[in-house]
């Protein structure tokens, strides 16, 4: 019998995506086949259009696949992403997955305490009022409770990244996955970031991050390199 333990958290199968342009059909990722175990810190690492954001979208489901497989096991069950409707995926997605961008993505209209709730209020997994106090609670976590009630201009860029890393964690999620979270931030913010990072792995959580920036190799527990949308090299940190 096979040990739970060495089923993976996620599953890729001969992934393939085309994207369809008027000069035709263009390859984004060429049969990816790849495995991410619980509690991994692992980095895609390649050059711009190599494929790494082509591939993030693989594992979130927000790009349907074109061919081959997404599997992720997760509470004792396997869910495969390739076979749900659009509105079974988003739900599931939001109980499942925290998504990071660079960009931060933080509604400008709605205070920090307010972005934090919103992935609680639409998934229903909350009152409104622990939705709150967990919101809060989040924010101390990333040190920034004291701002709380601030919009999102009335803060840095490295704090705007943190309260994103605390709306991602606020359903409970047991996956974070991160697109280029440290691109626009300054090297000690960013080192900041990856602390709380390595803590959330710690903690048991499993991050899947994706960087063109060879240098941050070191700070991941494993590391994959993509290149004109293939696997071209793996490594695991000592």
């Amino acid at each position: 019998m096979t040990s739970s333990q060495n089923i993976p958290l996620i599953e890729l199968h001969n992934v393939v995506k085309n994207y369809r342009s008027g000069a035709g059909i263009f390859p984004a990722l060429r049969g990816i086949n790849l495995r991410v175990q619980q509690g991994e810190f692992l980095g895609i690492v390649g050059k711009s259009g190599a494929g790494k954001s082509t591939l993030l979208n693989m594992f979130t489901g927000v790009d349907r696949l074109t061919s081959g497989e997404v599997i992720v096991h997760t509470n004792g069950k396997s869910t495969s992403l390739h076979e749900l409707s659009e509105n079974a995926l988003a739900l599931w997605r939001g109980r499942t997955m925290g998504v990071i961008y660079q960009s931060f993505q933080l509604l400008p209209m709605l205070t920090l305490v307010q972005n934090v709730m919103m992935p609680m209020d639409m998934s229903g997994l909350y009152h409104p009022r622990k939705s709150r106090e967990r919101a809060l609670e989040l924010l101390d976590m990333v040190e920034l409770s004291k701002h709380a009630h601030k919009l999102p201009a009335h803060i840095s860029g490295g704090q705007q990244q943190r309260v994103a890393i605390a709306r991602a964690l606020a359903n409970d999620p047991p996956i974070l996955v991160a697109d280029e979270p440290t691109g626009s931030l300054d090297s000690v913010t960013a080192d900041h970031i990856f602390r709380l990072f390595e803590q959330l792995v710690q903690s048991g959580r499993t991050i899947v991050m994706v960087s063109h920036d060879k240098e941050l190799i070191p700070k991941f527990t494993r590391h994959v390199e993509i290149a004109d949308g293939k696997l071209v090299k793996t490594g695991k940190q000592q």
